[in-house]
């Protein structure tokens, strides 16, 4: 469907783009206006990503759409640059001006002149996601400064109803490109704003009990109303804002560490960022608001009779909510951690996986990695035959991705989510 969706798409676009009646100029004008139609459907598919579309995200995991949001965050920036470079090298060879120039003259437009601002706020939000700069921001201002990807759709739509060629052809061409950005936009406030607000006046969630863990981690305990119908299930995350005690806008994605029973929901973080490490200065009864839940990493998932669950770290707080799904089956527990004592929640891991449950610590090296295809099966001599949950750091996430590639785990048999998105 998904493939479907972009080729109907992409052919309806090159439709538009030769049905124009007035030519380019030339081959550089040509260029630049082609691009402009392939950036705005772009700018379309990565709000419809940023919806969170429940039919996405229980289908193919919060990890691979946050891959596909990064790979189509990069299109729109190269696409973003492209369109006006070769716009402008057009007019400029057309009106036989330097390029500057026609810069110059082409910014006292305003339609043109908000289409460059909206250039200008991409390269800023693609140049502060760039995982060098990314590693050190907060995750909450690296948040704050995405929410100007909402005012390059408001310059966007109005740079091309104005001063795109293809969207003024004809009757048809207006339709379809109002009907793809209502589609996007309405989607987007629907799973972002609508959805969350209806929700959280049911719920009514506060915060019930915060209790200090291992390794300065600590869990918030939140009670509400009605829960069971938040259809949440071990493995999953919510994005969670504490209003009074927090500025709105701040939210933070914290898996939950407990399956959730109906009436309380349970998150578990390490204190790292602002956010998690204020968590334990949180008064009872502070109102707690949510979106999601989101996730594909749960039993539903599984393809197999037996389970294999791997965390490292904090990545451990999913892992120990799936260890209480009864749909696991024979179950093998594998921990990743530094130290014994930096076990978040390893005394329940230990009540609930008993000698199912594996503690591997010290710093990995050459002669301790637990996750080379050797020492993974010694540990679990029949992993192929088991469903893998992963969670964790990201490196250790992708060692371990690469060993169960290398022992040819059927990838339907992988269940892994990464947060690359996720700061602390």
């Amino acid at each position: 469907m998904i493939w479907a969706f972009l080729v109907a798409n992409a052919v309806v676009v090159h439709a538009m783009y030769f049905a124009v009646d007035s030519p380019a100029h030339n081959t550089f004008g040509a260029i630049g206006r082609l691009l402009g139609l392939y950036l705005a459907f772009m700018l379309v598919v990565q709000l419809l990503l940023i919806a969170r579309l429940p039919v996405l995200d229980r289908r193919f995991g919060m990890d691979r759409l946050t891959a596909w949001h990064r790979w189509t965050g990069l299109s729109i920036f190269w696409l973003a640059l492209l369109h006006p470079a070769f716009v402008l090298l057009g007019f400029a060879r057309y009106d036989r001006i330097p390029v500057l120039r026609e810069t110059v003259n082409f910014s006292k437009q305003t339609p043109v002149l908000l289409g460059m601002i909206a250039v200008g706020l991409i390269v800023v939000v693609v140049a502060l996601s760039v995982r060098t700069a990314r590693k050190r921001l907060p995750y909450e201002v690296w948040h704050a400064i995405h929410f100007l990807v909402y005012a390059v759709i408001v310059l966007a739509v109005i740079h091309q109803v104005y001063e795109g060629t293809a969207f003024k052809v004809n009757a048809v061409a207006q339709v379809y490109w109002w009907g793809l950005w209502a589609l996007a936009i309405g989607a987007l406030l629907t799973g972002r704003l609508i959805v969350p607000l209806l929700r959280n006046a049911r719920h009514r969630l506060r915060v019930s009990a915060v209790v200090p863990e291992a390794g300065d981690a600590v869990s918030v305990h939140v009670s509400g109303r009605d829960l069971d119908r938040l259809n949440a299930r071990a493995g999953q995350f919510f994005l969670w804002r504490f209003p009074g005690h927090n500025p709105w806008w701040q939210v933070n994605p914290f898996s939950l560490s407990a399956a959730p029973d109906g009436t309380s929901l349970r998150l578990t973080a390490k204190g790292i960022g602002t956010t998690s490490s204020g968590l334990r200065d949180l008064p009872v009864g502070t109102r707690v608001l949510v979106e999601g839940p989101y996730g594909a990493m749960t039993t539903a998932r599984r393809v197999r009779e037996k389970s294999l669950l791997i965390a490292g770290g904090i990545g451990v707080t999913p892992i120990r909510a799936l260890l209480e799904d009864p749909d696991l089956g024979d179950t093998v527990v594998l921990y990743r951690v530094r130290d014994a004592a930096d076990a978040v929640l390893g005394d329940e891991l230990r009540d609930l996986a008993g000698d199912r449950l594996h503690l591997l610590t010290g710093r990995t090296g050459p002669d301790n990695n637990p996750f080379t295809a050797r020492n993974l099966v010694t540990l679990v001599p029949d992993v192929t035959d088991r469903d893998v949950f992963i969670c964790g750091p990201a490196a250790m996430t992708d060692a371990v991705l690469r060993t169960l590639n290398e022992l040819r785990v059927p990838r339907k048999q992988v269940h892994a989510e990464l947060f690359r998105l996720a700061g602390g």
